[in-house]
């Protein structure tokens, strides 16, 4: 099995606990599971054993393989699955990213995301890849929870998704986060890790500032929307946590 590459049909998971949410919510995707020599020490092992079993999913035991995917020593389990596409739910919330650029940043806005109940994310090309297995791990298996979907531009992601309300986070906002009026279905947009949005973003919707001191210049993007996810769902956690 080769290291990941964009262009490939299939891609992985690292970890147990990636490889666990992969099989309970992404079954139909899957084609097999690779687990180390090593992997009887983690006790999460027992549980994909068990659903493989359970599924007829193919087990693999292969030091050499997990090696050359992950470059870890604690990486006891990788399951292989085939890249899928999705639609985004029209009638719910959505996160919508444009360009994306930091893997990390995606993975942790995903987990992020499923945390705070929004379960559509909307990518604006050129982004970062959400089937790059750097990206899943630091998701935690968040993304085969999410519906994701990519566009090629903003104009694309509003004619898909007609009457919702556009809230676009930027240093230039126009209302701080503090106060403004929330009207659901909502589109929470954030640019890019280093630019932001562009300020022809100012166009679109309402336009939103987080306030914070002037001794920074911004907040880190996977901090900036978890304020946000904060603020435009803390009415409802009772109702999430049901």
């Amino acid at each position: 099995m080769k290291v990941y590459q964009k262009d490939s049909q299939e891609s992985y998971t690292l970890g147990v606990f990636p490889t666990i949410e992969l099989l309970e919510n992404g079954i139909k995707h899957v084609k097999k599971v690779i687990l180390s020599t090593k992997s009887d020490k983690n006790q999460g092992v027992a549980k994909i054993k068990a659903f493989c079993q359970r599924e007829h999913i193919e087990i693999e035991v292969n030091d050499k393989t997990i090696q050359k995917l992950s470059k870890k020593d604690n990486c006891y389990a990788v399951g292989v699955f085939a890249k899928y596409e999705q639609h985004l739910d029209r009638a719910k919330n959505h996160v919508v990213l444009v360009n994306p650029g930091d893997m990390g940043n995606l993975g942790t806005i995903m987990r992020t995301m499923l945390g705070f109940g929004i379960e559509d994310l909307a990518i604006v090309r050129p982004g970062v890849d959400i089937f790059d297995p750097k990206a899943i791990r630091a998701s935690m298996g968040a993304m085969f929870h999410i519906r994701f979907q990519y566009f090629d531009n903003f104009e694309d992601y509003l004619q898909a998704n007609p009457g919702h309300q556009v809230y676009c986070l930027m240093l230039k906002g126009a209302k701080s986060i503090h106060h403004i009026a929330k009207r659901a279905p909502y589109s929470l947009v954030f640019g890019n890790e280093s630019s932001g949005l562009p300020d022809a973003f100012l166009n679109y919707g309402q336009s939103v500032l987080i306030p914070h001191t002037r001794k920074i210049d911004s907040l880190n993007l996977s901090m900036a929307l978890g304020i946000t996810l904060y603020e435009f769902t803390k009415e409802s956690f009772d109702d999430i946590l049901k």
